[in-house]
């Protein structure tokens, strides 16, 4: 029998496929009729079963993977509406026009999906139904994330890249090469919006710097910003000035690991062009790092950790494995530029472990944060976890989607009913994005691997996707606006100011600068 692969629309779109093939759903009718049962769901990679999905997320194809000479696939959601793939090939991949007519329409439903495969002697099996769930709520169409070699120890081949997650589109917001070959990260936006933005630079042609983009122009900052919180009125970013060190040890599985020898916060005051910072977020005797900010602005969260180590010469220091940050968060007033006290929102005391990476979601709910055995580098560890905590009771758990592996790295949608998020749960070398529904009760569903073009796309694409974060408009400078930023022989100077007001009875701020 001649090869013969066909898809079918059943409801508002015509039938599409190979000329000379007979009627896919009669077709698809008589195999379910003489199929025997499997008595078990089928095999599929990626694993998109049990899960809830966006109704504008691009089509999850798959690859199933049970042995046989004819494979027959049937979607359906409502009455009658249903999309048929079927052929000698067990790659799935669904027309996306349908897809999206099919989802679009049935938000808030199931998505039933049933897989018959063809085997010796003509026969064919029929697995147990997988079913979806479609959300009524949409994810935010762009994901921007750096993609990189896995190997950390250099680097030569650099992008931050936007994924457009409607479709399989991807563009290169700034590669490294225009800009000398320069190590790229920490880019952060403004509450899911692109018209603030940062890219932290390094490398020996342009030197130390970060690209700035306000409103769609690109500019370069001499100050180099690490990990970024832009204040939801766009007035101010705060950032981390780190001294930090990666090294390589043999004590477990993953040889890698990261110190911070010194880590402080400060902001950059766009309207003074001044970088200043206060004793509340820049304590000598402590580690700050990781900002974020509440939705309304009006707390900074942060994770904090006893400096152990007097000298910073030795790498890694000594008791560097006993170092655990705690959850903080300190007041700010926008209006008078004033900071309050800090205060500790989760111990490490308490939790016996490193608290990481919050992330606040933009209703103000929940704050999604990390926990791992010691440390500031999450990733690079195997133990470490999400959790979420309820910001009204204080109390928070484990989620039900992490791994065995490395769970990092984490975003918010807009509309606080989807994060992304770093994994290495699939291989424990290469860090791929998952995204996960979070309902309104803070319960986050089934994660799943962002999908591809190609369902056979992450066998063999040899690069680690960091940092995804949620936007909901593309990145407004193109890449050679942006390069040329980079490469400006003048880039802006910020000054170092005068002392941020302290809060009442409080010491003054302090006024170092940060390079």
């Amino acid at each position: 029998m001649k090869r013969c692969d066909w898809v079918l629309w059943v409801g508002t779109a015509a039938l599409l496929g190979v000329v000379g093939c007979r009627n896919a759903r009669q077709e698809m009718e008589g195999v379910l009729r003489s199929a025997t049962e499997a008595g078990r769901p089928p095999r599929l990679r990626p694993d998109y079963t049990d899960c809830v999905i966006p109704p504008n997320i691009a089509p999850l194809n798959f690859v199933v993977e049970e042995p046989g000479t004819r494979y027959c696939v049937r979607l359906a959601a409502g009455e009658g509406e249903e999309i048929v793939v079927a052929g000698r090939s067990s790659d799935i991949v669904i027309p996306e026009r349908q897809w999206h007519r099919l989802l679009d329409a049935h938000r808030g439903q199931a998505l039933d999906l049933d897989v018959c495969v063809e085997g010796p002697g003509g026969r064919w099996a029929r697995y147990d139904r997988v079913r979806n769930m479609i959300a009524r709520e949409e994810i935010d169409r762009y994901l921007v994330r750096r993609v990189i070699d896995p190997a950390y120890n250099y680097w030569g081949d650099i992008a931050i890249c936007e994924r457009d997650l409607q479709g399989y589109g991807e563009r290169t917001v700034l590669h490294n090469r225009p800009v000398g070959s320069s190590c790229l990260n920490c880019h952060s936006f403004r509450s899911n919006h692109t018209d603030r933005m940062t890219i932290g630079i390094r490398g020996p042609a342009y030197g130390s710097g970060t690209a700035f983009s306000c409103d769609g122009s690109a500019a370069k900052l001499a100050t180099k910003f690490g990990y970024t919180a832009w204040h939801p009125s766009g007035r101010l970013a705060v950032y981390t000035d780190t001294e930090v060190r990666q090294f390589f040890h043999a004590a477990r599985a993953e040889v890698r690991d990261v110190v911070d020898l010194k880590s402080d916060l400060a902001y950059y005051d766009l309207a003074a062009n001044a970088v200043k910072t206060a004793p509340g977020i820049a304590d000598p005797a402590r580690l700050e790092t990781y900002p974020t900010w509440s939705p309304d602005g009006r707390y900074l969260y942060f994770c904090s950790a006893p400096l152990l180590w007097a000298a910073r010469g030795k790498v890694p220091p000594d008791g560097y494995e006993q170092s655990r940050y705690d959850l903080r968060r300190i007041s700010y007033d926008v209006a008078s530029d004033r900071w309050g006290q800090p205060e500790t929102v989760l111990s490490a005391e308490r939790t016996r472990r490193s608290l990481l990476l919050p992330r606040v979601s933009p209703d103000g709910r929940f704050l999604l944060f990390c926990m791992c055995d010691y440390g500031c580098f999450p990733i690079y560890q195997p133990s470490s976890d999400l959790y979420m905590m309820d910001l009204g009771s204080g109390r928070y758990r484990k989620l039900g989607i992490n791994s065995d592996r490395s769970e990092a790295w984490h975003s918010w949608s807009s509309n606080s009913r989807w994060i992304a998020f770093s994994s290495k749960r699939r291989d424990g070398l290469f860090t791929r994005t998952y995204l996960s529904y979070v309902d309104e009760r803070g319960q986050a569903h089934k994660a799943f691997i962002v999908p591809q073009r190609d369902p056979r796309f992450y066998d063999s694409f040899l690069k680690t996707y960091s940092v995804p974060e949620l936007v909901v408009e593309p990145v407004r400078p193109g890449m050679r606006q942006l390069a040329e930023a980079v490469r400006s022989p003048t880039p802006i100077q910020p000054a170092n100011a005068a002392p941020s007001p302290a809060p009442a009875g409080g010491p003054p701020a302090s006024t170092s600068g940060v390079q």
